[in-house]
């Protein structure tokens, strides 16, 4: 090959790259008009599912709405409702003789004095005074065999709500009555010897056998002084 001849493709080649260069450079301002075109569409497409967004957000707002004003309705309904029952239930209960009478020991209200009326229904049935602690399950279990003689839990054989409202009086006056009280003073000094729990269910029993004589007496609660069978 001659010095002419590879000179001459030299300069082909030193052409062709000068060519590949330029094309390379025209191309690259369409290649980055592409790619801003691109961006404006995903900016685009952004804006709409942000807009989509919003207007789902929106309705999931507008749906909590609804249904917290359902819930602020009933629960204003619920309350009346049961605002009217309780000023029933004391209209009834300031009505009736025996229930006035049973009130007025510490922690009874109209609730407890119109539960144990409906229970005890007749207070002859129970010849002693006494015997409503039994009745309402309220007294130990008792084994006995032979030598051996011991006291357990109480029983639980009565009725279960009015044992839960007789704990509930006895619980407020060892903690909440501040107004003294015989039946205050022993529930007080028996909780510190035997616990709360303990003296509350003990003086839940005494409440019920005080609420048995005050109707079988006829006698209101005196505060100096507790009424006896």
């Amino acid at each position: 090959m001659s010095i002419e001849t590879t000179l001459r493709k030299l300069d082909d080649l030193k052409l062709k790259g000068m060519r590949e260069a330029l094309r390379q450079q025209a191309e690259t301002p369409r290649q980055a008009d592409m790619a801003f075109e691109d961006r404006l569409a995903m900016l685009v497409d952004a804006e709409e599912l942000y807009r989509q967004n919003a207007r789902k957000d929106r309705l999931l707002r507008a749906a909590k709405l609804r249904v917290a004003d359902g819930f602020i309705s009933a629960h204003a309904i619920l309350c009346k409702v049961a605002d009217d029952l309780d000023k029933a239930v004391k209209k009834r209960a300031k009505a009736h003789p025996v229930a006035r009478r049973l009130m007025t020991i510490p922690g009874v209200g109209p609730v407890n004095a119109l539960s144990f009326i409906a229970l005890v229904d007749d207070p002859g049935q129970l010849s002693r005074t006494s015997d409503v602690g039994a009745f309402l399950g309220l007294t130990p279990k008792r084994y006995q065999s032979g030598e051996v003689d011991w006291s357990g839990r109480v029983s639980k054989c009565g009725d279960g709500a009015m044992r839960g409202l007789l704990f509930e009086a006895a619980s407020c006056i060892i903690g909440q009555v501040t107004r003294f009280s015989p039946l205050k003073s022993w529930a007080v000094r028996l909780a510190g010897r035997r616990g709360f729990r303990k003296a509350a269910v003990a003086t839940a029993r005494k409440i019920a056998v005080l609420m048995l004589t005050l109707w079988k007496n006829g006698t209101d609660y005196q505060w100096t002084k507790e009424a006896t069978a």
